[in-house]
């Protein structure tokens, strides 16, 4: 089989967490993603609403999750609706999960059609002082087409408009921020597959490579080993292409001298990696592609060093552009006098390093977390600093994932070639 077996433990441990965190006599209501259509009868691929597949493990459309602990009737205390199979349906798209299979996915015993929805949340309702309905609420969120969910709170209240309302993002921001072991092991699988691909690159880019045909070779290895592909749009830009922080049309061709920068990483049933590395082009690194490279390298590795529990994303964010502006201005970019003059926004390190260093990954790739959260054990995070010289057509970002642990950070990417010396010696013939 393509796609191993999650065990649905990690689901009910997950629902029991989230019950340990509702006020008494709540409902909670979770509805799948909409199958989004392009034109024509054109549909784009189903991706699960992450909330839902964290609760249930189920990775299919017209799905809704009801938790209801305190309800009069224990088996009217998880409720999962799915979709139910017709002649239609199995002909031209394959069989739905039955009721039996669904079980087994979620640990949920009681499975209906979710044609019966409205029926059971008319009878459940009455006996709900508090309903917890999902909204996307993470910081960069951009709403501009409405979701099931977001639908479906607007009729919800419009039907029963005297309830209390509560918002169960930030419940479950809180939860998926500190990841089971079941969770750290398949974002371990995707850094795996992602290393995979990673090595394959090492024996295939040379000068007149096409950006695209880089793709293809990633895209080829995450599949055969099980993966659905990419974790999010790949980004391969070489020469110039690197200093465009979200590069995505992968349509150049990749020159001798140049480097190409590659924010490339697959998934694993959901659970996502995230790489970056920059190469160069013809296998050997010119003095400054080095030099830059080296200086992002030692950013990587002292941010390592304080990216430890207790402390939080600002001032994280604020200690990495302190090493980061000495390595500037190591690089000859500005003076030191001119670093002390720039005032505390520091607009000149911003200039080459304007993105954040670290974010939350696990069901998405930016994962959800409450607002500065401080950092603690169990929490999985990129690392990615970078420099961006537009001026001479450079630019390097490397990037590992990482648990932060209680004495020390694991690198879960760590078996992938991050040091010069190392990528220069397999792409000009090591074994890889």
């Amino acid at each position: 089989m393509r796609y191993e077996t999650i065990s649905a433990g990690l689901f009910s441990r997950n629902r029991k967490n989230l019950r340990g965190l509702l006020k008494p006599e709540s409902l909670v209501i979770v509805h799948s993603n909409d199958i989004y259509p392009t034109n024509a009868d054109g549909t784009m691929e189903f991706k699960q609403n992450s909330d839902l597949l964290y609760l249930s493990g189920v990775d299919q459309e017209e799905t809704v999750l009801v938790l209801m602990p305190d309800a009069l009737a224990p088996n009217d205390r998880e409720i999962l609706f799915v979709k139910e199979t017709n002649e239609h349906i199995a002909v031209w798209e394959g069989e739905k999960l039955s009721k039996e299979r669904a079980r087994e996915v979620s640990g949920i015993e009681r499975i209906e059609w979710v044609q019966s929805f409205e029926n059971f949340l008319h009878r459940l309702m009455p006996q709900a002082e508090n309903v917890y309905l999902a909204t996307n609420e993470h910081l960069r969120a951009s709403a501009v087409v409405e979701t099931r969910n977001a639908r479906f709170i607007k009729e919800c209240q419009a039907r029963y408009p005297l309830h209390r309302y509560e918002r169960l993002a930030p419940l479950m921001h809180r939860l998926r921020m500190i990841k089971d072991t079941e969770e750290i092991r398949l974002i371990q699988k995707a850094c795996d597959i992602t290393e995979a691909g990673f090595r394959r690159l090492l024996g295939f880019i040379k000068p007149g490579v096409g950006e695209w045909e880089i793709e293809a070779e990633l895209l080829h290895e995450f599949t055969r080993r099980g993966s659905r592909g990419f974790a999010y749009a790949p980004i391969i830009g070489s020469g110039k292409n690197a200093c465009v922080l979200h590069y995505l049309e992968n349509s150049n061709i990749c020159q001798d001298g140049e480097m190409v920068l590659l924010d490339v990483a697959a998934e694993c049933r959901g659970w996502n990696s995230d790489l970056t590395r920059t190469l160069p082009v013809n296998g050997r690194y010119t003095k400054r592609q080095r030099q830059v490279y080296d200086a992002v390298l030692r950013v990587f590795r002292g941010a390592n060093e304080i990216l430890r529990p207790g402390n939080n994303p600002l001032d994280y964010q604020k200690q990495v552009i302190e090493l980061m502006e000495g390595e500037l201005v190591g690089l000859g970019l500005f003076s030191a006098k001119e670093a002390k003059a720039q005032g505390p926004e520091k607009a000149l390190v911003k200039k080459y390093f304007m993105h954040g260093t670290s974010h939350h990954i696990g069901l998405d790739v930016h994962d959800v977390s409450p607002p500065n959260q401080e950092f603690a054990e169990g929490m999985v995070f990129t690392i990615e600093p970078g420099i961006y010289i537009r001026e001479e057509a450079l630019g390097v970002r490397l990037e590992n994932d990482v648990l932060i642990g209680k004495d020390g950070n694991f690198d879960l990417m760590a078996n992938i070639p991050i040091e010069a010396d190392e990528i220069e010696e397999l792409m000009n013939g090591a074994p890889a």
